[in-house]
C-alpha cells in the first residue's frame, strides 16, 4: 500500500467495543473464551486496564431495555451500563466510558444525573451513546402496546437532547463555591431552573448535581438512517456507524461532515468511528483458518434469527448453500427495524450474490460491521487507508472473541500504527473530551447571562 501523508496532529481514534463474549455470534464458544467470567466485573477491568495501556480512547458497551429472542445460541444478555462502567471507572485512571441509553425509555432528569455522576466519578470520562430503541421487545417492558414509529422516537429525542443539555448546563461553572470562610456553599444566582414545556416533557430543573468535569458527557450516536444522519449532524461529537467498503464508509463521512458544516459545527468535531472486527494471523493463510474456525462454530438456527431481526425476513427452510434472491427483500417493509442496516445486507446481496451460508458467514462475524482477515501490516494497512481517505477519524475496535482476539491487536496491530504516526504513545489529557481533542462547551445559561448584561 501506499501510505499517504497524514495531517500534523491528527490521531486515530480507537474504542474497545465491548460486547460479551466477543462480537462473533459464537465467539463465546472460541477455544480460549472465557464464558465463565461473563459475569465478572474483573474480567472487564481487566479488558478496560489492557485497552488503558494500549492507550485506547474509550471503553464502549452497548445496551437495549429488553432480552432478544435468540439467547439459546449466544451470548445476548445485557449489563446496564452505568452500573458496569462505574465499576470500571474505578480500576481505571484515563479511558473514556461510553454507555448506552435510551431516549425513548429514559426519563431525561434521571438519564442526567447518572451520567453526571458517572462523569464526575470518573474525573471528567464519561460519554452517552444516544438511540431510540427500534427492537419491538422492548415496548411491553415499558407498558406500551407497541413500539413508537422511527419518526416519533426521533422527535422524542431532539427534545430529549435539548433537556439534558438545559440540565447539564443548569449550574454554571463557578456556581459551586464551597468556601467555609464566607459560608458560601454556592452561588445559587448561577444555579438555573431551566423550565422546560414541551410535547414530550416538562421538567423544572436545574440539575441536583454541580456541573460535570467535562461539562457534558460526550454525546456519541450510532444511527444511520436518514432521521439517524440528521440528528448526529447536528447533536453528536462522535458516531458510531457500519460499513462494508470504503466507498461506503466515504459517502457517509462526506455526509455527516457536510450536514454537520451547515448547521455552523466544526466538522473535526464530529468523529466518525465506522466498527472493525479483525481477525489477525501471521500469514493471510493462518488468518483465513482463524476465520474459517471460528464461523465453524456458528448455529444456523441463530443465524438465520439474527438475520431475520436485520431484515424482517425469515430464511427458516431455505437451502443454506443455495444463493439468496434479491426478491427476497422485496416485501420486507416496516417488519425491518433498522433501516441503515438492511441496507447494508441488501448491497452485500446485491454486490457478492451470496449462498445463505455465506451471508450468515458475513453477518455473524460483527452483526454487518466490517470484518477484516489477513496480517498485523494488512490490517494496519486497511485502518489506515480509511483514516486516510476520508472514510473515519478512527475505529471501535470489536474483537471476535474475548480476551485474544483483542490481546492479538493490541500486541501486533497498535505498534505498526504507532510506528506509522497514526496512534498516540501516551494519553495527553485525562478527559474523553480531550483524548477526543473535543472542546469543553461552555454553559448555555453562561452565555445567556453575558448576552444580557
Amino acid at each position: 500500500m501506499a501510505h499517504l501523508e497524514t495531517p500534523p496532529g491528527r490521531q486515530l481514534v480507537l474504542n474497545l467495543f465491548i460486547y460479551p463474549g466477543g462480537h462473533h455470534e459464537a465467539g463465546w464458544r472460541y477455544p480460549g473464551a472465557s464464558p465463565e467470567r461473563l459475569l465478572d466485573i474483573s474480567f472487564y477491568q481487566d479488558l478496560a486496564r489492557s485497552a488503558e495501556a494500549a492507550k485506547f480512547d474509550a471503553v464502549f458497551f452497548a445496551d437495549g431495555p429488553a432480552q432478544v429472542d435468540n439467547i439459546r445460541y449466544a451470548s445476548r444478555f445485557r449489563l446496564e451500563p452505568l452500573t458496569w462502567l462505574s465499576a470500571i471507572a474505578a480500576a481505571t485512571t484515563h479511558i473514556g466510558l461510553i454507555g448506552t441509553a435510551s431516549t425513548t425509555y429514559y426519563e431525561p432528569y434521571n438519564l442526567a444525573r447518572l451520567y453526571a455522576s458517572l462523569d464526575h466519578l470518573s474525573g471528567g470520562r464519561a460519554g452517552w451513546n444516544i438511540v431510540t430503541t427500534a427492537v419491538p421487545q422492548a415496548s411491553g417492558n415499558f407498558g406500551l402496546a407497541e413500539t413508537p414509529s422511527h419518526a416519533e422516537r426521533y422527535a422524542r429525542a431532539a427534545e430529549f437532547l435539548d433537556v439534558v443539555t438545559k440540565l447539564w448546563d443548569s449550574w454554571e461553572d463557578d456556581a459551586l463555591i464551597a468556601d467555609p470562610v464566607s459560608g458560601v456553599f454556592a452561588d445559587d444566582a448561577r444555579i438555573h431552573p431551566i423550565e422546560h414545556v414541551g410535547r414530550h416533557f416538562r421538567v423544572k430543573g436545574a440539575l441536583n448535581t454541580p456541573r460535570s468535569p467535562q461539562g457534558r458527557p460526550v454525546y456519541v450516536q450510532a444511527g444511520s438512517s436518514d432521521d439517524g444522519r440528521s440528528f448526529a449532524a447536528r447533536y453528536a461529537e462522535a458516531i458510531f456507524t457500519a460499513h462494508q467498503t470504503v466507498e461506503s464508509a466515504q459517502a457517509f463521512y462526506a455526509d455527516i461532515k457536510k450536514q454537520a458544516q451547515s448547521l455552523g459545527r466544526n466538522p473535526d468535531h464530529v468523529k466518525i468511528l465506522p466498527g472493525i472486527s479483525p481477525y489477525i494471523g501471521s500469514t493471510e493463510a493462518e488468518a483465513k483458518r482463524l476465520y474459517d474456525e471460528v464461523n465453524d462454530l456458528i448455529q444456523p438456527a441463530y443465524s438465520i434469527t439474527q438475520l431475520k431481526q436485520i431484515t424482517g425476513v425469515d430464511f427458516t427452510g431455505h437451502p443454506l448453500d443455495a444463493v439468496v434472491s434479491l426478491d427476497a427483500f422485496a416485501d420486507a417493509g416496516p417488519a425491518r427495524t433498522v433501516a441503515s442496516r438492511f441496507q447494508l445486507v441488501v448491497d452485500i446481496v446485491k454486490r457478492e450474490k451470496p449462498t445463505l451460508r455465506q451471508l450468515i458467514d458475513r453477518l455473524a462475524g460483527a452483526r454487518g460491521h466490517y470484518v477484516v482477515v489477513g496480517t498485523p501490516e494488512q490490517i494496519a494497512d486497511e485502518i489506515q487507508l480509511w483514516f486516510e481517505s476520508g472514510a473515519a477519524d478512527g475505529f471501535n475496535v470489536m474483537p471476535p472473541w474475548f480476551r485474544g482476539g483483542f490481546d492479538l491487536f493490541t500486541s501486533q496491530v497498535v505498534p505498526i500504527l504507532r510506528k506509522r504516526g497514526l496512534f498516540r504513545s501516551e494519553y495527553t489529557g485525562r478527559t474523553l473530551r480531550e483524548h477526543y481533542g473535543l472542546p469543553r462547551p461552555e454553559s448555555l445559561y453562561a452565555s445567556e447571562a453575558r448576552a444580557t448584561a
